[in-house]
C-alpha cells in the first residue's frame, strides 16, 4: 500500500486522522494562507486544502496526500487565527450571541486521482462577556485556533447549538474523509 501523508501541522487534525488511519506520516505544508480579493470562505478553505496537499505531493509524488483546512465565517467576516489579544476580542464580540459557519475542506491526491470536499457545520454561541473572553484568552487556548476557539476544549463553554459534523469543527470531518480515503486503497 502507498504511504499516506497528512499535510498538516495541526495536532488536533493528526489526532483525529489516527481514528480512521492507523499508519501515516505528517509533513506540514508551508503555504501562503492570505485570502484572495473577494474570495468566498468556501473557495478559500478549498484552495488552502488543495494547496497544502499539492505542496506535500510535489515532494512525495508516490504517496497519497491529505490536505485540510478549517475556517470560521461569521456573516461577512472570515475569522482565522487571532493575531493578538485585540484581534481575539474582536472575534469574540463578532461570535457572541449569534451563529456562525465552520467550513472544513479536505483534499486528497495521489498520482491516480484527486478528490476534494467541503463540510460545513453551524455553531451557535451564547452571549460572551468581555470578562469571559479575556479569561478565555489568558487560558492560552485560543492563540492558534481558527475563529479563536477550540470546541473540544474550553471554548465549548460558549456553544449553545451545533448542526453538522463535530469532528469537522475540530478540524477533520471523519466520516467524509474516511469515505474519500477508501477510494485510494
Amino acid at each position: 500500500m502507498q504511504t499516506i501523508i497528512l499535510a498538516s501541522a495541526s495536532p488536533r487534525r493528526s489526532e483525529l486522522f489516527k481514528r480512521i488511519c492507523s499508519e501515516f506520516d505528517v509533513l506540514a505544508a508551508d503555504i501562503d494562507e492570505t485570502p484572495l480579493v473577494n474570495e468566498s470562505p468556501e473557495a478559500l478553505v478549498m484552495r488552502l486544502a488543495q494547496q497544502k496537499a499539492q505542496y506535500v505531493f510535489n515532494k512525495h509524488p508516490n504517496a497519497v496526500v491529505l490536505g485540510s483546512d478549517t475556517l470560521i465565517a461569521c456573516e461577512e467576516w472570515i475569522l482565522g487565527k487571532p493575531k493578538d489579544q485585540d484581534d481575539f476580542m474582536t472575534m469574540m464580540s463578532r461570535l457572541s450571541n449569534r451563529s456562525h459557519k465552520v467550513h472544513t475542506a479536505v483534499a486528497i491526491m495521489s498520482s491516480r486521482q484527486q478528490l476534494c470536499r467541503i463540510v460545513t457545520s453551524d455553531v451557535s454561541f451564547a452571549r460572551i462577556t468581555e470578562a469571559e473572553a479575556l479569561a478565555y484568552w489568558h487560558s492560552g487556548e485560543p492563540q492558534d485556533k481558527a475563529g479563536g476557539y477550540a470546541i473540544q476544549g474550553l471554548g465549548e463553554q460558549f456553544v449553545t447549538h451545533i448542526s453538522g459534523s463535530y469532528s469537522a469543527i475540530v478540524g477533520l470531518p471523519l466520516y467524509e474523509t474516511k469515505q474519500m480515503l477508501e477510494t485510494f486503497r
